[in-house]
């Protein structure tokens, strides 16, 4: 693994090529059942190389793709338009400064980066300036199983056990920064998503 800048988020680096696609086949699916919309203004928070940016931006009508890595922006950008998508914008961005440059999305989505996060609470709060009133902010996580018990590919993944998150944590450390828990729904075979609301 490559040395990350002090902003990235701890136990957070980008999966290999073909993981996510057998991970979540259908990730269109997942943003449904987490709550994204047709003709929403979405978010794509920590959004590595645009796996699910591309179902995002088919779904929604405009995106704006965030992450700290320019490499890794830089890799979906060449995805996105491989697939001839046009409403998505980049930006190179700490997470923690959000409101600096969004306002009144309706949905938020953070997947497999939010149990790295140091200070949750304060990242609610910046999701929570950024959302417009009843926007949604959706974190997607590993449930708390040890490591062994969550391969892909024949391998163990994800962070490593003790990085992982309840919902319950998940849920207490997001309304601590100000939003409300909606629900919490399965997304097989490892991951849950956390719902809330402005």
């Amino acid at each position: 693994m490559t040395a990350q800048p002090p902003a990235f988020f701890e136990g957070t680096e980008m999966p290999t090529t073909g993981w996510w696609e057998v991970l979540w086949p259908d990730p269109a699916a997942v943003l449904k059942a987490v709550g994204l919309e047709p003709e929403m203004d979405a978010v794509d928070l920590c959004s590595g190389n645009g796996w699910v940016t591309l179902p995002m931006a088919r779904m929604a009508r405009r995106v704006l793709a965030v992450d700290i890595d320019a490499a890794m922006l830089d890799a979906a950008r060449a995805y996105l338009e491989q697939h001839r998508v046009a409403n998505v914008t980049y930006r190179e961005a700490d997470a923690y400064a959000l409101p600096e440059f969004a306002q009144d999305a309706d949905f938020i989505f953070m997947a497999n980066a939010f149990h790295g996060v140091p200070d949750r609470p304060r990242l609610a709060r910046a999701v929570r300036e950024a959302l417009k009133p009843g926007g949604r902010f959706t974190i997607v996580n590993w449930h708390p199983r040890p490591r062994e018990e969550t391969p892909v590919l024949g391998e163990p993944r994800g962070p490593r056990t003790e990085l992982r998150l309840s919902a319950e944590q998940t849920t207490a450390a997001v309304t601590a920064g100000g939003l409300m828990h909606v629900a919490t729904v399965e997304l097989p075979p490892y991951h849950y998503g956390a719902i809330f609301r402005r």
